[in-house]
């Protein structure tokens, strides 16, 4: 959800990533090329091994060099630094806002403010769905736009069914691991490595307690077994606690990834970068494109997580968007 225009990214987030000195520099640009760049606009960002060689026959660059300048162009398109901690910011502030607001409705579900609760949670859920064709395209889009599909009906099911104590429960749960995943997200993006750190091993305590214990052994609990004693069998429980039982899969899939993340950070003292990053990198360090045969990115991490993600879990260098 890039919203470069917005009034929270214009007047807001961005004055506060100026302040904190958030670099505004994208990832390093090709080297204009009118050859190249029309077959990158016209024809293909990811030329095969034959085209490969055709431009290097037709430019005297070597194929490796060809390949760094489509990498370096594909780069090019993608978010600055300064764009994802707007990002990160306005995610920030929305999973903070809802989660607060949200936990008053766990003891009084029945609350007339409850429609106006759902309806913002479920039109939060439908711009992160739509967002991820138009946004970049990253390794976990099929499981986070499943995520969004099964988040989507999950919200509708419970309303509809008036098991709103279980969906205002799940939303909250997942909320309160978002909260700190974005400020972990935009520690990183200001280059506070410890700060970072910590937020990110505090969100991955705080995802795993949420989502593989109050989660399963709570909400799952109540809806498989308790529910079906008190109200019976009926088609809409079976339907909704298929959904809730995808969403703890995808939790365990999560899961692995912040351990394993979490893990290389106490072993190498940091956390490492994202492996869903949408800035793309090579073994090769140079970065200049040659001008001839005889002439030869560093990684930056992603926009929306470290270890995203999750649009995601493991975004940034430290972090999911996108849970």
């Amino acid at each position: 959800m890039r919203k470069n225009g917005t009034a929270e990214h214009g007047f807001i987030a961005k004055p506060c990533a100026l302040g904190l000195n958030v670099q505004a520099n994208g990832p390093q640009k090709a080297q204009p090329n009118a050859i190249l760049e029309k077959v990158f606009t016209a024809i293909t960002k990811h030329p095969d091994e034959k085209r490969l060689e055709g431009l290097s026959k037709q430019l005297d660059w070597d194929v490796r060099s060809i390949q760094r300048w489509f990498r370096q162009r594909r780069n090019q398109e993608k978010p600055s630094t300064l764009t994802k901690f707007c990002e990160s910011m306005w995610r920030f502030t929305f999973y903070l806002y809802i989660f607060t607001y949200g936990v008053r409705f766990l003891k009084k579900p029945l609350m007339p403010d409850l429609h106006y609760y759902y309806i913002a949670e479920l039109s939060f859920y439908w711009s992160l769905m739509f967002s991820q064709f138009i946004d970049i395209k990253r390794k976990d889009f099929g499981i986070m736009f499943t995520h969004h599909i099964v988040t989507v009906t999950l919200i509708t099911f419970s309303y509809v069914t008036n098991l709103t104590r279980v969906g205002t429960l799940t939303l909250c749960l997942h909320d309160a691991a978002d909260v700190v995943l974005e400020a972990a997200k935009m520690a990183n993006y200001c280059k506070c490595q410890k700060l970072s750190d910590l937020l990110f091993l505090t969100f991955a305590i705080v995802f795993i307690v949420s989502r593989l214990g109050i989660y399963p052994l709570w909400i799952l609990n109540t809806t498989l077994f308790e529910l079906y004693e008190a109200l019976g069998n009926f088609p809409a429980l079976w339907v909704f606690n298929v959904l809730l039982v995808v969403l703890q899969i995808l939790h365990c899939f999560w899961s692995y990834l912040i351990i394993k993340a979490a893990y290389k950070a106490i072993s190498k003292g940091k956390v490492t970068k994202d492996d869903r990053s949408d800035i793309e990198s090579s073994s090769d360090e140079e970065e200049t494109v040659p001008r001839s045969k005889t002439l030869h990115s560093t990684i930056t991490t992603n926009g929306t997580g470290g270890a995203n993600g999750t649009n995601g879990y493991l975004s940034g260098s430290t972090c999911s968007e996108e849970h």
